[in-house]
């Protein structure tokens, strides 16, 4: 069952000389208690696609789409309505945690703002069920660590305090916005483990961003890949993974290094050239300059999604000639 249906999202900003479109014509769907990725570069537009689902965008963001959550219009929600949606629907962990803490507050009264604001609790339940939250994210030592303030805790620590404050309403969605990002590898995955258990304690979906592959083939059952504020292509992980239909992806799973290259100094390789700017993106494939199969006809590509197989599509037309050469190469 879908959860959240969003269609047609476009996100524009005031820029000098016009307006500058910066997320644009996004689809996306999750359903009930499952886990999608969200995976692109830098400035692909997830972050402020995340965003619109709780409709946190900045005050001149110029948005325009059809979002639904389990059915109800979000864009004609009052503002009180949405700041409900926010607090009891959807949690957020964002990208970065420190900078969304209270530097003079010690955590825990931070978890128990966030109780006493949403759910209405007086102070001592409050603290009671922050240290219960601490708790239940795997923080050691929860009534001391309700004491410390952000900068005594490392950067997994303020991450899992996070995640305690996202859920501490029960949502029915949470978006892990980068959630790994600044972690070493062993608080990655002790991470997205968290988050894969509150998942299934509480029944809820997960929209899981990311510019690592590798985090979200481990972590999730659909991918949609996201470049130049467009979705590239779109479908199940495993078969994403094992048969790229868009270039952009293929050269993203290409970069990911393997076990099997560790100690051969084989170097992965990579995507030439760099992401263009909202502005300097025009008609026509946003990949095009740095696409190794591109053609003249590139610059007039619709990027909408064309069904390329089973829940599975992609917004280039020459998938044939991509598919033909990457099997080429595999041989």
């Amino acid at each position: 069952m879908s959860l959240l249906k969003i269609e047609n999202l476009r996100i524009a900003f005031p820029a000098r000389g016009g307006i500058t479109e910066v997320v644009r014509g996004v689809n996306l769907e999750v359903h009930e208690g499952e886990t999608v990725g969200l995976v692109g570069e830098s400035g692909s537009g997830k972050s402020l696609s995340c965003r619109s689902i709780i409709r946190l965008l900045p005050s001149h963001a110029q948005m325009t789409a059809n979002v639904h959550f389990d059915g109800r219009d979000v864009m004609a929600l009052s503002r009180k309505a949405i700041r409900d949606h926010r607090a009891h629907n959807v949690g957020m962990i964002f990208q970065d945690p420190f900078s969304c803490f209270n530097p003079t507050k010690r955590i825990g009264e931070q978890v128990a703002e966030t109780l006493r604001v949403n759910a209405g609790m007086d102070k001592s339940a409050a603290r009671a069920r922050a240290i219960e939250l601490l708790a239940s994210v795997e923080i050691d030592r929860p009534e001391q660590r309700y004491r410390a303030f952000p900068h005594e805790l490392s950067g997994g620590m303020r991450q899992r305090v996070m995640i305690a404050i996202a859920i501490s309403a029960g949502p029915r969605l949470l978006i892990a916005d980068e959630p790994t990002t600044a972690l070493d590898v062993t608080t990655q995955a002790q991470i997205l483990k968290l988050i894969e258990q509150r998942r299934r304690d509480l029944n809820m979906a997960v929209l899981l961003v990311s510019h690592d592959f590798g985090v979200i083939a481990q972590a999730c059952q659909r991918v949609a890949v996201m470049y130049g504020g467009y979705v590239v292509e779109a479908g199940p992980v495993d078969e994403i993974c094992a048969r790229p239909q868009h270039p952009y992806t293929r050269a993203l799973l290409e970069s990911i290094p393997s076990l099997e290259s560790a100690g051969h100094h084989v170097r992965r390789a990579g995507i030439p050239g760099q992401p263009p700017t909202a502005g300097e993106i025009g008609p026509g494939c946003p990949f095009a300059n740095r696409c190794a199969f591109a053609r003249p006809e590139c610059a007039g590509v619709d990027m909408s999604l064309e069904v390329v197989g089973d829940a599975h599509a992609t917004a280039c037309p020459f998938v044939r000639t991509v598919s033909a050469t990457s099997e080429a190469g595999g041989a």
